[in-house]
């Protein structure tokens, strides 16, 4: 593929409407060093110079979609706190439109306080909620997702599970359904309670040991005729149109109809895989969106999540980045 068609590909990626549904969160560290043990408990004190608030979980996924330049956004159900309101400060600041989420005071926004000294996590304080949301708060979010589609109409949605009680079965079938009918484009990123309750997906994203944990699979060889085992029997249950799984240092292995591959990782300084999966969600997504081309969008995806790897911490992909890749690689 020669640099010019590239570059059409990343500059129609503007032009894209994208909304990511899924469980958001707060991701929130507070940094500091370590000088003394607690003279009332055998803990470390850790004294406190810094504090930070990422978006998190569905987010991420969110801000990877919104750096390649989509217009982003994001449907979920929040708490009526103080964290939902810093999210929402959060996703102003990153141009990712929120006007559409649900907020409950029946739950409280997930955030996740992680407390670093030298580098190192001491200690990670999980505020959330995970049961499933109630029927009223489905039917919020179901209503807000329509509203959403008929008022943007969308070229892509992106399903994003982190298993925290948002993408019920009851959501996940209201929102594919809606989505069939208007020809949106739909990716998904599953988790194992719900795992097949994505029924007619574009695109199934699934990591290899969330694939073989779904079928009951004790051990799989990582070659083209065994993931593509694994494609049919998804497929099977499923009636999906792509497979797109993960494997983790091995790369990535997709299968639409008769067409597949598996795609080699390139190799990398790996410092970080935090966040990867999130990148090749919304890259994959963004580019099929585009071109309808499986092997470009594997491809692309696997670049992607390689180049992420290449930092520290949870960070989106970088646009300029990916196009140079892509031009010394494809």
């Amino acid at each position: 593929m020669s640099k010019v068609q590239i570059e059409e590909i990343f500059d129609q990626l503007s032009q894209l409407k994208v909304a990511v549904v899924g469980d958001v969160m707060l991701d929130t560290y507070w940094w500091g060093k370590v000088e003394r043990i607690s003279p009332e408990a055998p803990v470390p004190v850790v004294a406190v110079s810094h504090r930070e608030q990422r978006i998190g979980g569905a987010g991420n996924v969110a801000l990877n979609v919104r750096a390649l330049g989509a217009t982003l956004h994001v449907l979920s159900v929040l708490g009526e706190d103080d964290d939902a309101m810093q999210l929402q400060q959060l996703f102003t600041l990153h141009n990712i439109e929120s006007a559409y989420l649900v907020r409950s005071g029946q739950r409280v926004t997930t955030n996740k306080i992680r407390i670093i000294s030298r580098n190192q996590q001491m200690m990670r304080l999980d505020a959330e909620i995970t049961r499933d949301i109630d029927e009223a708060e489905e039917k919020a979010l179901i209503s807000a997702f329509q509203k959403y589609v008929d008022e943007v109409q969308p070229q892509l949605v992106i399903l994003e599970d982190y298993n925290k009680g948002v993408l019920t079965a009851h959501v996940i079938e209201a929102i594919l359904t809606i989505c069939r009918e208007k020809g949106i484009l739909t990716a998904v990123d599953p988790k194992r309670k719900n795992f097949f309750a994505y029924q007619h997906a574009d695109i199934f994203k699934p990591n290899l040991q969330e694939a073989r944990e779904a079928l009951n699979l004790l051990q799989v060889e990582v070659s083209e005729n065994s993931l593509s085992r694994i494609h049919e029997a998804l497929h099977q249950r499923l009636q999906h149109r792509v497979s797109f799984i993960t494997l983790s240092e091995k790369g990535v292995f997709y299968q639409s109809g008769n067409v597949k591959a598996l795609i080699p990782t390139h190799v990398r300084n790996i410092a970080d895989v935090s966040g990867a999966g999130d990148t090749v969600i919304a890259v994959a997504s963004l580019i099929y969106c585009i071109t309808r081309n499986v092997h470009l969008m594997a491809d692309i995806a696997n670049i992607a999540g390689g180049l992420v790897c290449e930092e520290v911490g949870t960070v989106a992909i970088n646009r300029d980045k990916l196009l140079a890749e892509c031009h010394r690689l494809l």
